[in-house]
């Protein structure tokens, strides 16, 4: 597969200025302050206003970084696609046995944190809250390179009897629409589950259900 080219952080304002680190922190806390407004109110609803709020700036600094909130949502998705990007590019072959397990538990506790990053932004890509074709098309691509990666993994590992070719790309993308959504229950909500507790149950379930896994 090949590798995706990060967009990286922006290094230039609204008008066109080079940031410095003062800026990149800025127009990172400005992205970091509209998760919680999406949240609670979606994307279509969201306002500048909300934004800058909960960042506690004003709205002339908000236009320094984005010329609108249009702007300002497809940096946050180029950011949450990236960061797909890099948990993809870590999930090894997962064998059958006790370590293989291990390994899958990591790659998962890696997906939960970006998860927990981006999850405002990956439910708008998955209930098609974006108007923007672009924006969706990013949300696709950031999944299917997701799930190329989980079908390679399980290409490379995958035990008898499992198919090859686009069985085994159906399976990837089973699991993969699965531990989005259970990313989101455990996120969403106080369950009262230990993150421990959680992927060490996931991965059991992932590894016996995906990997043929053998341990208890």
């Amino acid at each position: 597969m090949t590798a995706r080219r990060r967009s990286g952080p922006r290094t230039s304002r609204s008008d066109g200025r080079p940031l410095r680190r003062q800026g990149e922190a800025t127009r990172a806390k400005l992205l970091d302050a509209a998760l919680p407004t999406l949240q609670e109110k979606g994307v279509h609803a969201t306002r500048i206003d909300d934004v800058v709020r909960v960042a506690g700036v004003s709205h002339g600094t908000f236009y320094l970084y984005f010329a609108n909130k249009q702007e300002l949502l497809r940096a946050l998705a180029e950011r949450c696609a990236d960061d797909a990007a890099d948990v993809a590019a870590v999930l090894p072959p997962i064998s059958s046995d006790a370590p293989g397990r291990d390994v899958l538990r990591g790659w998962l506790a890696a997906y939960l944190t970006y998860y927990r990053r981006n999850g405002v932004v990956i439910r708008a890509w998955s209930e098609n809250q974006f108007n923007d074709r672009s924006l969706a098309r990013m949300g696709t691509m950031a999944f299917r390179r997701m799930a190329a990666t989980v079908h390679t993994s399980m290409t490379a590992s995958a035990p008898p009897g499992q198919g090859t070719g686009r069985t085994l790309e159906l399976r990837a993308t089973a699991l993969l629409s699965l531990i989005e959504r259970f990313a989101y229950t455990v996120t969403s909500r106080d369950l009262g589950w230990t993150d421990d507790q959680v992927l060490d149950t996931l991965a059991a379930l992932v590894h016996r259900g995906w990997f043929g896994g053998t341990t208890t």
